[in-house]
């Protein structure tokens, strides 16, 4: 998982994927070039090399990753060794954690999408029936 080759170039969209921040490296590539990732606090393109000890800060979302780059590698792995590649600070996680409970607390918004189902039509139309009878009563 980790380079020997110093000559070996590590791209950062490469390896954001590698570390499994991203499902395909062409997300990860299109967050880059939409600034959604920064490298040492600056802007990069998606061909920019990385190397250990690189600060990262990587927005996915609501959420914000500050990462330090430990290991390098180009080949995407298992979970336990992608999180081998990085190592979050403890105010990111922080504040990752406290931002998901509160997203955990507010109330699920309710969609409606598009037409009702052949199920959600019975039960509605046994609703208004049931709520009919008892009125007439």
């Amino acid at each position: 998982m980790q380079a020997n080759d110093t000559t070996e170039k590590f791209r950062i969209d490469k390896w954001l994927f590698a570390a499994r921040f991203f499902k395909t490296r062409s997300l990860a590539a299109e967050a880059v070039e939409r600034g959604r990732v920064t490298l040492n606090d600056q802007r990069v393109k998606p061909a920019k090399v990385v190397t250990a000890g690189d600060m990262l800060t990587i927005r996915i979302g609501k959420f914000h990753y500050e990462i330090k780059v430990l290991a390098l590698s180009n080949k995407r792995g298992s979970a336990p060794q992608a999180q081998q590649l990085y190592s979050e600070t403890e105010a990111s996680r922080e504040q990752r954690e406290l931002l998901a409970v509160r997203l955990k607390a507010q109330p699920q918004p309710f969609f409606a999408k598009g037409r009702p189902t052949k199920r959600d039509r019975r039960d509605i139309e046994r609703f208004i029936s049931s709520n009919q009878d008892e009125s007439v009563e």
